[in-house]
């Protein structure tokens, strides 16, 4: 994702998911939403995550590009 010039910005799950992606895109920003990968976080980290990974997302975010 980084190489395409989307920046991860955080990991979570509604009803807060739906606010952040309408406020990113409300900032000019595109939004693109991925499942959760338990192989991305620290152990202890994990255990949490994978525990609601089926409702975790985690989004990233680019400035529009301009026509």
């Amino acid at each position: 994702m980084i190489q395409k010039g989307w920046l991860k910005r955080t990991t979570i799950d509604e009803p807060r998911l739906s606010e952040i992606i309408e406020e990113y895109k409300s900032l000019g920003f595109e939004v693109h939403v991925e499942p959760v990968e338990p192989c991305d976080f620290n152990e202890k980290c994990r255990k949490c995550y994978e525990t609601k990974k089926e409702k975790l997302k985690t989004v990233y975010i680019r400035k529009k590009k301009q026509s």
